[in-house]
């Protein structure tokens, strides 16, 4: 089935649990896929795959196992680019923006609640030390460009593509689940970009002072917060949340829960005042420049003693007890704790 069709006789088709791009002609065209990633140009097929949730390999590698999804699509694996997802294709995104004769198409399926990270977070595997599980969490990203590219031009297509999705999660406060700080993406995305080497539109630039790159920004950015929202309702109003805010510090719902219940609490009563809690619009205000405090701590943006002095006028604003910074801690530590025995007690 066509779900899309573009100006310049490529289409978008939909199989099953896949997307399939079908060029009508050449494309240059660079990904990030384990079947034939990296630099192509005699591609017929780009393709995702979604509702990878079993876990179940079709190869002894993860290229193998795309290429045989691609055989199932009845494309041969030789001439096809593909990805894959636990996201659901039927949550895709799509958006184009056209200025002048130039067209700029995201397609995008997203999901990134259990697998959020930020660039530089401790790793779990090397890729020499044994066979990976992958943890479902992926934001995949089929970019079209109706243009023709230089080699450098597709290259930083691909970097520009990138900060748009890293913006975007930004925009949304995504945590990331392996630090405390805010996350740039999953642990597994995937880009794939085709650009139109028969357009008579010549590009040699896509960074952000050029109108390419504004093009791919703000089709991107949008793409992957709705692809986002439709996949697992991630959108600002989830986010406006104490505990949205502030899990990636180790203060969530279930941590404290753990501690009120060492303390004798009723967890009935317990949830139900977490649940009022999390929502106070004001708290969340509050919180949300906590964060930041914390956040530019540990970026050495500011000094502990401002931290800390910024922090006890936050905690004061929020009804919670400032002497409760322990000044045997180091800053970071004091702030996390004070904040947490606070909102322990307003829960309380």
């Amino acid at each position: 089935m066509i779900i899309y069709s573009f100006k310049n006789g490529d289409t978008l088709k939909k199989y099953g649990e896949s997307l399939v791009a079908c060029f009508s002609e050449p494309r240059k065209v660079l990904g990030t896929a384990p079947l034939n990633g990296g630099r192509q140009d005699g591609l017929k097929w780009i393709f995702n795959h979604g509702g990878e949730i079993s876990g179940t390999m079709r190869g002894r590698t993860y290229e193998e196992h795309v290429a045989a999804l691609a055989e199932e699509l009845g494309l041969n694996p030789e001439f096809a680019s593909g990805m894959s997802t636990a996201a659901s294709v039927d949550n895709a995104s799509i958006r184009t923006l056209e200025y002048g004769e130039v067209s700029v198409t995201a397609v995008v399926t997203g999901g990134i609640d259990e697998n959020a990270g930020r660039v530089g977070d401790r790793a779990l595997w090397h890729e020499e030390e044994g066979k990976p599980k992958f943890i479902a969490g992926t934001i995949n990203i089929l970019l079209f460009i109706d243009a023709d590219l230089s080699e450098g031009a597709l290259a930083r297509s691909l970097v520009t593509c990138t900060e748009a999705k890293t913006a975007a999660l930004q925009e949304l406060l995504v945590p990331s689940l392996y630090s405390s700080g805010l996350a740039t993406g999953s642990g597994t995305d995937g880009t794939i970009i085709a650009a139109n080497p028969s357009s008579p539109q010549r590009l040699t630039e896509a960074g952000k002072h050029f109108k390419l790159g504004e093009m791919i920004g703000r089709a991107v950015m949008p793409a992957v917060k709705e692809a986002l929202f439709l996949q697992t309702g991630l959108c600002p109003k989830r986010q406006t949340d104490v505990f949205a805010r502030m899990s990636r510090f180790g203060i969530s719902e279930a941590a404290l829960r753990e501690r009120a219940l060492g303390k004798g609490a009723d967890r009935g009563r317990f949830s139900e005042r977490a649940g009022q809690i999390a929502k106070d619009e004001g708290l969340v205000s509050l919180s949300s420049l906590y964060a930041h405090i914390l956040d530019q701590l540990s970026w050495e943006m500011l000094a502990e003693r401002e931290a800390l002095q910024a922090a006890a006028q936050l905690l004061g604003l929020m009804g919670m007890d400032p002497s409760k910074l322990s000044p045997g801690k180091n800053a970071f530590e004091a702030m996390v704790d004070a904040y947490a025995e606070g909102l322990l007690s307003k829960i309380e």
